[in-house]
């Protein structure tokens, strides 16, 4: 074959081409059950890490049990779907439907003979997807912890979101007005306030400094997020 003619450049473009598409192919099925570990993994450390247990990726999977003694999928109305593992909702295309026709998973864990109760969260920043994980006090009004990240915030400004010093502020935070009163009239979440919440104001938390829209989107995603256990819990007093 001639190797200055156009058709062998042709053919060998379409080999070559070929051949990377094969090796890509491959080494992508061959790494994809470590990458479905990997983000199980994370996803169970940041569960655990709500409710104060500091674990490495690694280990969290060993030690969830241990903790998370109840995960369960919740219909709108509070009752719980028994054919759903709550750990496979995937909130991402769960939200895009219709409220009633949603999946709402809960975790509940026991740590040091505390029962607490984990809501997971998921939105959209300013420029791409938020999420994290809420967890409540036995009390079901008290937040005990808080975990967020983020796709492509700003860094520096909304990324931000993904730091201790703001995460921790939610911290003591209630999300009613009256204890054990879990209506939607009583319900009045917690919110990020922009310029710095007043001392004493057990709703509201220091917003992100010139990440004001991404601290806007992080509270309507907790409150959008948070109004749908409400059944859930006024069921469960």
């Amino acid at each position: 074959m001639n190797t200055n003619s156009n058709s062998y450049t042709f053919i060998f473009a379409i080999v070559l081409v070929t051949v990377v598409a094969g090796l890509l192919a491959f080494t992508a099925i061959k790494l994809k059950p470590k990458q479905e570990e990997n983000v199980r993994n994370e996803k169970m450390q940041s569960i655990l890490t709500s409710i104060g247990v500091e674990e490495s990726r690694e280990h969290s999977g060993k030690v969830f049990d241990k903790f998370i003694k109840e995960q369960i999928a919740l219909k709108s109305d509070g009752t719980v779907d028994m054919e759903v593992d709550a750990f496979t909702i995937n909130l991402k295309n769960e939200i895009k439907k219709d409220p009633n026709q949603q999946r709402y998973p809960l975790y509940i864990a026991d740590n040091d003979g505390k029962k607490m109760y984990i809501i997971p969260l998921f939105g959209k920043g300013l420029w791409d997807d938020i999420w994290g994980y809420i967890a409540l006090g036995e009390d079901k009004n008290t937040i005990i912890g808080a975990v967020f990240d983020h796709k492509g915030e700003t860094p520096g400004l909304g990324a931000e979101i993904r730091e201790s010093w703001f995460e921790e502020q939610f911290t003591g935070k209630k999300i009613f007005t009256k204890p054990n009163d879990f209506t939607t009239n009583n319900f009045v979440c917690v919110h990020t306030v922009k310029g710095g919440a007043k001392a004493g104001d057990e709703h509201g938390v220091d917003a992100i400094s010139g990440g004001t829209v991404t601290s806007n989107k992080l509270s309507q995603m907790i409150e959008e997020r948070m109004k749908h256990y409400l059944p859930y819990f006024q069921k469960n007093k």
